[in-house]
Order: structure tokens, then C-alpha cells, then sequence
């Protein structure tokens, strides 16, 4: 679970650095090759999607609280 700045920072990286690894296999491996490997990185993808929005939503609930 993200909690502070730093990081959410650092999942953005690890986010981008998996996009890039998933574009280098599809471009490597087309249909049907190294499926689990591809998919098992789109998991951590969409992990890593869910716990970014979770940290975003959390700040925005900070910042619009009027107390």
C-alpha cells in the first residue's frame, strides 16, 4: 500500500518500467508466446493501477476536507 509521496513516485517508475517490459515481449513474443510471463506482468500492472488511484483518491479527500 502506497502511503506517502516517495512511494508513489516509486510505483510510477515500477509502473512504467513493467509497461516497457510487457512492450518488449509483445514485440518479441506475438500471440500465444511467453502468455504466462505477459500476463503475470499485466497483473502487476493492475495492481500497481489500484494502489496508484487508492493514494490519488486518498489525497484528494485530504485536500478538499475543510478541517
Amino acid at each position: 500500500m502506497i502511503t506517502n509521496a516517495e512511494q508513489y513516485q516509486k510505483a510510477q517508475e515500477e509502473l512504467r518500467q513493467l509497461e516497457d517490459r510487457l512492450h518488449r515481449l509483445q514485440q518479441i513474443y506475438p500471440l500465444g508466446g511467453k502468455g504466462f510471463t505477459k500476463a503475470g506482468i499485466r497483473k502487476m500492472i493492475a495492481r500497481l493501477h489500484e494502489e496508484l488511484a487508492l493514494y490519488e483518491g486518498s489525497q484528494e479527500i485530504h485536500q478538499t476536507d475543510p478541517a
